[in-house]
């Protein structure tokens, strides 16, 4: 008897079972990583601009502070200014630009410091409420002010730290009085290492490498009851080789890998729980009844709603697909400059990201020209994607006044 019991308890277990069926309805929103503040990830200065987005493992310049400050403690300038324009959007406007100024000072022959703001203006929009009220003029920008300090640490390696503040002023007044600019700050931490000359057979040569993590800190948020967006945190890692051929002629080719700490976009569906009616098993129709349904149901992947020093961790194991959506979250870069009697520069570069995570791939060409103690250099950009880069057919400049007043000759 018991036996039978058992039995039918199992059946009946059995079939209240199957008569509730979950079905998840994934969503088809994209899995790219979105970031506040992303004028930061634009390249400002048109050397590196020139050579692919290219900066981390390059030698040291006046836009350092850009890329890898730790690079000035191996400035054979004593102390110089960067100042760099770069129009945004030419093709549609005029009056949407990013600017920067950049001063930097080697203190000694093992430490450095650099100070740097950089301006995105978004231009003027034009609010008209209704016909017969005069038009109202906004003009949304956003600014960082940042400083870093570089200490060698051994002859051929230093090492950097910089500090950086960032507002966002992207509110319209006019639609809501109570709007406020978002500010956060961020850390950067930095190494470059850079040796010796060497001999090899027909020319000397030098090697380079260097990593830097940027934008680290506290996400950022426009108002009490919006969302908290992540900084666009940024670790670089590169490698380059100078070929010195002679006193007039020298190549550098550089490589460079670039990836955003910023947790992935799960992906996501509805779940929806509910018992069949039995007219169609195993699909859901107008006579079942919905037991729940949740949406945002993360279907692989992790939550991405985490503190920024999680998120940091999290994003390198957190990909929807794996190991193999890892790799793509990695951007690439390479590129090369020829240099004749340190006086004239001739680069090119090309930049590659994933289809699936933004799909930005370009060219770029640039040149440089020295006199005295001034270079002036210049980049262009083309596009060699289906997703058009907001920069395409951009000519940025650069300008750099460097004060050779006790200059580090080392090499």
């Amino acid at each position: 008897m018991r036996k039978y019991i058992l039995a039918l308890i199992t059946v009946l277990i059995f079939n209240l079972t199957n008569a509730q069926e979950t079905v998840i309805i994934p969503d088809l929103d994209s899995r790219v990583i979105t970031t506040g503040v992303p004028f930061l990830l634009i390249a400002s200065d048109a050397r590196a601009a020139g050579m692919g987005d290219i900066g981390v493992a390059t030698s040291a310049d006046a836009n350092s502070q850009q890329w890898n400050p730790a690079k000035y403690s191996f400035s054979l300038a004593k102390s110089g200014i960067g100042v760099n324009y770069t129009p945004y959007l030419s093709r549609l406007v005029n009056d949407i630009f990013l600017g920067n100024i950049t001063y930097f000072n080697r203190l000694n022959e093992r430490s450095a410091f650099a100070v740097s703001f950089k301006y995105f203006s978004l231009g003027e929009i034009e609010i008209v409420q209704d016909e017969f009220s005069d038009a109202l003029i906004e003009q949304p920008n956003e600014l960082t002010l940042d400083a870093s300090y570089s200490l060698r640490l051994a002859d051929q390696f230093s090492m950097a730290v910089a500090l950086r503040y960032l507002r966002s002023d992207l509110r319209i007044q006019s639609v809501d009085a109570n709007a406020q600019a978002a500010g956060s700050i961020g850390v950067d931490i930095a190494g470059f290492y850079q040796s010796e000359e060497q001999a090899y057979d027909s020319f000397n040569g030098r090697w380079r490498a260097g990593f830097a993590f940027q934008n680290l800190g506290p996400k950022i948020k426009y108002d009490d009851a919006g969302r908290e967006n992540f900084l666009p945190s940024t670790m670089r890692l590169g490698g380059g080789f100078d070929f010195i051929f002679d006193d007039y002629n020298k190549l550098a080719v550089t490589a460079e890998f670039t990836k955003l700490l910023v947790p992935t976009p799960p992906e996501l569906g509805t779940r929806i729980t509910y018992n069949e009616s039995g007219d169609n098993p195993g699909f859901q129709d107008d006579e079942d009844e919905v037991l729940s349904e949740e949406e945002n149901y993360i279907i692989a992947g992790q939550d991405n709603d985490v503190s920024f020093a999680k998120g940091i961790f999290q994003s390198f194991g957190d990909a929807p697909g794996g190991f193999s959506e890892e790799l793509q979250e990695f951007t690439w870069s390479l590129g090369a400059e020829y240099v004749y009697q340190d006086s004239f520069a001739f680069r090119a570069g090309y930049f590659n990201e994933s289809e699936e995570k933004g799909a930005r791939k370009f060219f770029a060409l640039g040149a440089g020209f020295k006199y005295t103690t001034i270079n002036i250099d210049l980049s262009y950009l083309f596009s060699a994607s289906k997703v058009q880069s907001p920069l395409e057919n951009t000519l940025r400049f650069s300008l750099t006044f460097n004060f050779l007043d006790g200059e580090y000759d080392e090499y």
